[in-house]
């Protein structure tokens, strides 16, 4: 046995498992690649200032959760916690935004690291599919974003998730609301630290999860009162163009994100069956975090879905996902008959057929165990009198019937088998 595992806190994605975590993926993007979204992919590592300007000097996620590092070059780099600022890096660095028509629609999907106390839905290593557009103030743009999500869900087989929607507020009222907010939270009796992050980002103070901070924000200043005319318009703009697609959706006052970027439009997607780690994506608009890192002035909204919670949404709920066999024919080559049968296996490859054969020089009994196990919908067994006879015989592993078929036609049998 290996003496190495897994880092603490990360997970290895193994069949059959693995083939969840693939269809999620499918399931996710497809929409997304449906609505002129296209695929962009980023190093998993960055500059720290990108995440530490974008994401929040003060946010957990940068101050406590960031896997930061000096390269022998003397760089410092990050693991990225998150894929939003990358990939609007990515999309300035290439001047996606001057090349067309706005906005820039992307989608990705890989690895995020954040140094968080291990528990069930919360990992050092974790997967997600997200995606943004990047270039454009349109409240259609945010019910799109949303709508796709919820269609993704949906598509799975997930019912018993809720769509929480609030809005943040833009540079013109926010800072009226988050001075009333600092007041409020001056007059509690809050640790040192929950202080220290009231003055510097006090929205984020509403989003503690802790029951004795909770009771004591009852009465807090609500955003939504705050809010300016532009802000009010735009968010019920959002709210009537989700309602008019038909998905439902609960206004949440305290909804606030964890990243110093979102402005206006903000949501999450939260299951009830994942306990205290409920919330499986969400997202927002982010306006102004182009011009923070450096960039001109690009509104954008997008999401990130997590692709390890959903998979655990899904076992909450028991959804069985719809997945094929892995293998459609597994053949079994008899005496001297291998090099001929592996020739079959790749011309029904060729022909976009899954199949697999029995490695090793195993004998029939053990051969057809592993065509079981395979979970093929039929075996091909051949042997040297079979194939002087131009035949193999062709075995359904559903029913157990078994007949010889010519072997010029078994690549056509089989496809008209499995039609």
């Amino acid at each position: 046995m290996s003496t190495f595992k897994a880092p603490k806190g990360t997970y290895d994605l193994i069949p059959p498992v693995s083939v969840k975590y693939l269809a999620v993926r499918e399931a996710i993007s497809a929409p997304l690649r449906n609505s002129g979204y296209g695929y962009i992919e980023t190093p998993g590592f960055e500059d720290v200032g990108l995440f530490a300007r974008g994401v929040g000097e003060s946010t957990d996620i940068v101050s406590k959760e960031m896997y930061a590092f000096e390269t022998k070059g003397g760089d410092q780099l990050a693991l990225r916690p998150e894929g939003t600022a990358s990939v609007l890096r990515a999309a300035l660095e290439a001047s996606l935004h001057k090349q067309g028509n706005l906005p820039v629609k992307l989608w990705y999907s890989g690895s995020y690291y954040r140094y968080e106390r291990p528990q069930k839905g919360r990992y050092r290593h974790f997967s997600q599919v997200g995606a943004e557009a990047i270039g454009a103030e349109d409240p259609a743009l945010d019910a799109e974003l949303i709508i796709l999500a919820d269609q993704a869900y949906r598509s799975l087989g997930l019912r018993d998730f809720r769509i929480l929607l609030n809005s943040l507020g833009d540079k013109e009222c926010r800072p009226v609301y988050r001075e009333a907010l600092q007041s409020f939270l001056r007059g509690l009796d809050l640790d040192e630290e929950t202080v220290r992050r009231a003055e510097i980002n006090p929205l984020r103070v509403l989003d503690d999860k802790r029951a004795d901070v909770q009771k004591q924000l009852v009465g807090a200043p609500v955003l939504r009162d705050y809010l300016c005319d532009a802000c009010k318009a735009y968010h019920e703009e959002v709210r009537a163009l989700i309602t008019a697609a038909g998905v439902a959706f609960e206004d949440d006052e305290k909804l606030v994100r964890g990243l110093d970027y979102y402005t206006r439009t903000t949501f999450e997607f939260v299951h009830d069956g994942l306990g205290s780690q409920s919330a499986v994506g969400g997202g927002g608009r982010y306006d102004g975090l182009s011009e923070m890192i450096g960039g001109p002035a690009l509104p954008s909204v997008g999401w990130a879905l997590g692709v390890d919670r959903t998979v655990l949404a899904l076992e909450a709920e028991g959804v069985e996902l719809d997945i094929p066999a892995a293998t459609s024919v597994f053949a079994v080559a008899l005496g001297e008959a291998k090099p001929a049968v592996f020739g079959l296996v790749t011309r029904l490859r060729k022909a976009g057929i899954a199949a697999d054969m029995s490695y090793g020089g195993k004998g029939l009994k053990g051969a057809m165990k592993d065509a079981n196990r395979s979970g093929a919908r039929f075996a091909v067994v051949a042997g040297d009198r079979d194939l002087a006879d131009g035949v193999v015989q062709l075995k359904d592993m559903e029913s157990g019937e078994q007949a010889a078929v010519p072997v010029a036609e078994l690549v056509d049998t089989v496809a008209a088998r499995l039609a």
